[in-house]
């Protein structure tokens, strides 16, 4: 992603574009559970059958298993190898799977070979409303805001950056494939050839921002390009480092600006759910990320669930984004829980 932050003193972030008033919170226990009891409201009745609960473990135990192929740099053997995995865990979900497949240019005119996974959970002869859940699946190429520069030519093994979105819907498909009450269908999408913009060693960094997010982009240009698409969403919900150890939610900029009723949807369903201090009322920064070309060009409303650190001089997105640390050690269950069960929230709250 790239963001318009430039949050700290250690490391190169990305060139501002625009910059939101932010309102520094202090991350008061970090390191402890963010649920917190709801009483006293409607919003705060849970519409999420009792017998449907998301389990940390289990989606924990799928970022590891991406983990294990190695680093998903584009057009490596781990890629290919993750991505049939990643088909697999969904047909065996129930979903119909489809790949959309695309040799996509990067930032230095290299050829990548991309895969769009498109997974949907339909209940047969149902007209209800679909959702997008979304989230890229591929690793950085280089850990380009590593503390240590020897480490900038290094990949990253993403298991925050990438594997935990992905992990947190193999999660949600597992769950909801066996329960018949699921209000809505879903399209699960692991956007490919996200992080592959320009690194920051690059002087020239002109034009860097549409170097990011390809995967989301080209399958935001297919979308549009239908005059009468197929499938019609209510709204999105993009997933994107959702795994970090003592991660927050703050309202990102262009979610704002493009959707800000799935915004608060999004932000309800986490205080009903519990998790209301992990998704505090505040405004984050703008990020383009996948969900940008999903709104500005597919014309579909999505909102980005997206870390933001305040207080943390590495990165705004948190220690270990783009370095070498982003790998299990740093996978928090407590953070998939929050995000995991309030997009159950979201979910059974349609109708």
């Amino acid at each position: 992603m790239y963001s318009t932050e430039t949050k700290g003193t250690v490391g190169f972030i990305r060139p501002m574009v625009r910059l939101l008033p932010l309102v520094a919170l202090l991350l008061l226990a970090a390191c402890k559970s963010s649920k917190s009891p709801q009483t006293g409201s409607d919003e705060n009745v849970s519409r999420v059958p009792a017998d449907v609960a998301f389990s940390a473990d289990s989606a924990y135990l799928y970022c590891a298993a991406q983990c294990d192929f190695g680093a998903r740099t584009m057009n490596s053997e781990a890629h290919e190898r993750c991505a049939a995995w990643i088909i697999s865990k969904f047909e065996q979900f129930g979903c119909l799977v489809s790949e959309q497949k695309a040799t996509l240019t990067g930032y230095d005119g290299a050829s990548l070979k991309s895969t769009n996974i498109i997974a949907s959970m339909t209940k047969q002869g149902s007209e209800r409303p679909r959702l997008l859940l979304c989230a890229h699946w591929d690793s950085r190429p280089w850990a380009d805001n590593d503390p240590d520069e020897a480490n900038h030519r290094k990949p990253v093994l993403a298991a925050n950056d990438g594997a935990s979105g992905v992990a947190v819907m193999l999660e949600l498909a597992r769950l909801l494939s066996r329960c018949d009450s699921v209000p809505v269908d879903i399209d699960f999408v692991c956007f490919d050839a996200e992080d592959r913009g320009t690194p920051q060693w690059e002087e020239n960094q002109a034009g860097s921002e549409d170097t990011w997010a390809l995967g989301a982009r080209h399958w935001a240009e297919q979308y549009a390009a239908s005059d009468a698409p197929t499938t019609v969403y209510r709204y999105g919900i993009l997933l994107d480092m959702v795994g970090g150890q003592g991660a927050r939610f703050y309202r990102e900029g262009f979610s704002r600006k493009f959707a800000d009723d799935v915004v608060d949807k999004v932000w309800k369903a986490a205080r009903t759910a519990g998790y209301g201090s992990m998704f505090p009322e505040e405004d984050g920064g703008y990020i383009t990320d996948d969900h940008v070309p999903v709104n500005e060009t597919a014309g579909i409303k999505c909102a980005d669930i997206i870390p933001y650190y305040p207080d943390c001089s590495q990165s705004s997105f948190g220690p270990t984004w783009h370095t070498v640390s982003d790998d299990m050690k740093h996978i928090d269950k407590n953070t998939l829980q929050g995000v995991g069960q309030t997009l159950l929230q979201v979910i059974f709250s349609e109708n």
